[in-house]
């Protein structure tokens, strides 16, 4: 049975379902979907004929949330998960149109694992009002739910959720998303690095964010990896929002439970990424877990293998982190030392392991096949899924924790339509 340390590591993953039930959330496919009016003047929009894709997602059209409401004056909440889907043509291409809230139906059982990270946070005491945490262990949460969190007011005020998550993040709020997918996704024919913002859409309406929280040490260099510097920053089912969008950066067996995803056959679609490609779990088959294709650079191997010959000290970056013989880049301003103590931007504290940032990885360039991923994080293995992305993990000693680039790589696979809700960076 795998488990996951709370203590000893830096990512907040939720246990897996062998620990934890999250319960909630309408799975029936009501396809009333509405059909989008959105017109321009070049392009008409028409609804055609639905496919299998439209299965795949949480809908929901009358479970209302009751802890985040509509607006500052209405007592009505927001509906949960997703409202519709329908495919639909603009102009000459075909889309899957989706209508979200972005506010999921998560309700999770705390379970010791998860009271224990949150009394043992270090600023626990500043944290939870009087240092106190509103729940125990055995008790279902209700997302949104206050559990003593002093959160920050930022929304929270207008639409509620307050004390559901840790000081920095404001409260998500109910954005109406109208997001649209290509129907038949084509690799892309150029370069498309993913910046900040949204970069997919999970099949309950919530939004994937890829690896990066915006933050770096240096000048656009040691950049930060938002699953480890915003440890202390998302709730009990690991996400959060940004501008009131609820988002994850990661894995999260909230999701997982409610896709009925338990590790034992090939996971289920989590979600699709901006370019249209589905996004699965983090299993490629009966426990065994698909494997991201980039890692830790080594700091003091020589500079042919990506190292900069200085155990234990970050003073050269990689040319080009997709090819090791281009080399390295020993001008750059010196980073943290490995194990440093660095400060995230809602001032709590980190050592700076191998693996805080970006720079710290390269993309081996594994053959893409079985459960090996490719440098956008998927892979095609001919069984009749075509070209997919996984989450990653990694089982260290029996311990799970997501594994670097998380959802999608740092370049999207796909081409990105202009109607898309990601650019290329």
């Amino acid at each position: 049975m795998k488990t996951h340390d709370w203590l000893n590591t830096y990512i907040p993953i939720i246990a897996l379902s062998a620990f934890l039930t999250a319960c909630g959330g309408s799975s029936s496919n009501d396809d009333s979907s509405t059909e989008a009016e959105t017109e321009t003047e070049t392009e008409t929009e028409t609804e055609t004929t639905t496919s299998t894709d439209l299965d795949e997602w949480l809908y929901n059209t009358t479970e209302r949330s009751t802890m985040i409401f509509e607006s500052s004056t209405s007592n009505i909440g927001v509906l949960e998960d997703v409202q519709g889907t329908s495919e639909v043509t603009v102009g000459s291409t075909d889309y899957i149109y989706v209508e979200a809230s972005g506010i999921p139906n998560y309700d999770i059982v705390i379970t010791d694992d998860i009271y224990d990270a949150l009394v043992n946070r270090p600023k626990a005491s500043n944290d939870f009002g009087g240092g106190t945490v509103l729940t125990s262990v055995g008790e279902t949460v209700v997302f949104g739910e206050d559990i003593g969190y002093n959160t920050s007011t930022e929304y929270c005020e207008d639409t509620g959720g307050s004390g559901y998550w840790p000081p920095g993040p404001g409260c998500p709020i109910d954005l109406a998303k109208e997001q649209y997918l290509p129907a038949d996704p084509q690799p892309a024919t150029e370069i498309c690095d993913n910046g900040l913002g949204a970069t997919g859409i999970m099949v309950n309406g919530t939004s994937i964010f890829n690896w990066g929280d915006g933050m770096s040490e240096g000048n656009n260099i040691w950049y930060t990896l938002a699953p480890v510097a915003e440890f202390y920053d998302v709730d009990i089912c690991g996400g959060h929002a940004a501008n009131g969008e609820y988002h994850h950066h990661f894995y999260t067996s909230c999701l997982a439970d409610l896709v009925g995803d338990d590790g034992s056959d090939h996971s289920p679609i989590y979600g699709y990424i901006a370019d249209g490609f589905p996004i699965y779990g983090p299993y490629e088959s009966d426990n065994v877990l698909a494997v991201s294709g980039w890692l830790k650079r080594d700091y003091g191997a020589d500079e042919s293998e990506g190292g900069c010959g200085t155990e234990g000290q970050r003073t050269c970056i990689l040319v080009d982190e997709y090819d090791l013989s281009a080399g390295v880049d020993a001008t750059v301003d010196e980073g943290p030392a490995i194990g440093e103590e660095v400060e995230s931007l809602s001032k709590n504290t980190f050592d700076a392991d191998d693996g805080f940032y970006y720079e710290d990885y390269y993309y081996a360039g594994a053959t893409a096949t079985g459960e090996q991923l490719d440098q956008y994080n998927g892979h095609d293995n001919n069984d009749g899924r075509g070209y997919h992305y996984h989450l990653t993990l990694t089982d260290e000693d029996g311990t799970l924790t997501p594994a670097f680039p998380y959802t999608v790589g740092p370049r999207f696979y796909g081409e990105i339509e202009s109607n898309s809700m990601a650019r290329c960076d």
